[in-house]
């Protein structure tokens, strides 16, 4: 069920300072979206500060820490070199969860190798001041397979209590069938140790053919990915091709089947493999798009400015230009609520603010953070 004409804008106000705030509808009451900071190129990933600063990536290859009122910081230096085309580029951001006894960070992106690009990982301990930088910075995850000419990296992290880290990754769009086997790194979700290791609990280690660093495959582009707070488990999103988007739950060695199935078709209309959308020992999503609203960032809604929305999974879409609200019954959708439609914008990350707020990048030339919050 789709709550329609949500996204209807009401009208354009003055916000504090010199931002400006748009209001629109919502089954939680009117919403007011302030634009926090602009100008940013193609902001990719959001993450918060213990001091309630950000770090924010663009795409083209800077990492920059931003206000709470939207001051840019120079780029933070000593970042790798990324390949910013196409897709790729700076991507995810997360913070340490001991971050504030030892400052460090860990981003992923679109590492260049042999003219073409793989979803790499890194880690660094962030200096601030005037001119930020990292140090001790350190590649702990490279992804093996074919490269990518600029399309399908995935690259989204997710830190879990353990410590250990979840990576999604792309299968590089022209490289789809390697999702479905073990010996690469394409079309998979990666779980490895702070340091780049695979954890001895990871399904496929010791055995052979098959890299120990994989958590879960047949995915097609991973961009979203969150840990549920009610459950412990960790959810991903992947963009389908001409429908099919997903949402699945997934589970240790399990094969979530692209390209074997899919409830989508390919760009050309044709059926993807023979059309099938289920297959014996292929998992199925927990929640599907189709027609495809080009998913991106998740996050699970746990503050208190939206009662009404806690327990709430959302999630941004760039085609579909939309805030999608799933509300969830435990692991089953049971409604969506399309938001933000009149925004006309493509969101890139969600992020659940520590001031309760939802937190938006939109993703263009002249990019924003943006800060949605009640409107009375």
């Amino acid at each position: 069920m789709i709550l329609r004409g949500i996204g209807a804008a009401l009208s354009i106000v003055l916000a504090c300072g010199s931002s400006q705030a748009q209001t629109f509808k919502s089954s939680a009451g009117d919403l007011k979206v302030e634009t926090i900071a602009s100008g940013l190129s193609h902001p990719w990933g959001l993450a918060f500060l213990p001091d309630g600063r950000m770090l924010v990536t663009e795409r083209p290859g800077r990492l920059r820490i931003v206000t709470r009122d939207g001051k840019l910081s120079p780029a933070v230096a000593n970042l790798p070199k990324v390949f910013a085309s196409g897709q790729g580029g700076l991507l995810d951001v997360i913070i340490d969860r001991a971050f504030t006894q030892n400052r460090v960070i860990y981003f992923c992106y679109a590492e260049p190798a042999d003219g073409g690009a793989r979803t790499a990982m890194a880690r660094g301990k962030l200096v601030d001041g005037d001119t930020p930088r990292l140090d001790d910075v350190k590649v702990i995850f490279q992804q093996a397979g074919p490269l990518s000419s600029s399309n399908h990296f995935g690259c989204r992290i997710v830190q879990m209590p353990d410590g250990n880290l979840f990576l999604t990754t792309g299968e590089h769009f022209t490289q789809r069938d390697y999702a479905q086997t073990l010996d690469n790194h394409l079309g998979k979700l990666i779980r490895i140790t702070p340091d780049g290791a695979a954890p001895a609990d990871n399904p496929f280690v010791g055995k052979a053919g098959a890299k120990p660093e994989i958590w879960s495959y047949g995915h097609r582009n991973m961009q979203g990915l969150a840990l549920n707070p009610a459950t412990g488990k960790i959810w991903e999103q992947e963009h389908g091709p001409r429908g099919g988007d997903e949402i699945n739950i997934p589970l240790a060695g399990k094969n979530y089947g692209w390209p074997l199935i899919s409830y989508g078709v390919n760009y050309d209309g044709t059926p993807v493999n023979e059309g099938k959308s289920e297959d014996p020992g292929l998992e199925q999503p927990i929640w599907h798009w189709t027609p495809s609203i080009a998913p991106s960032g998740m996050a699970f809604y746990t503050g208190d400015l939206f009662p009404a929305w806690k327990g709430s999974l959302f999630n941004g879409a760039l085609a579909g230009t939309l805030l999608s609200r799933l509300e969830l019954d435990g692991d089953k959708v049971v409604k969506e609520e399309r938001i933000l439609q009149d925004l006309r914008e493509r969101i890139r990350d969600v992020r659940n603010g520590p001031d309760g707020a939802l937190w938006l990048l939109t993703d263009n030339s002249a990019g924003r953070i943006l800060r949605v919050v009640p409107a009375k």
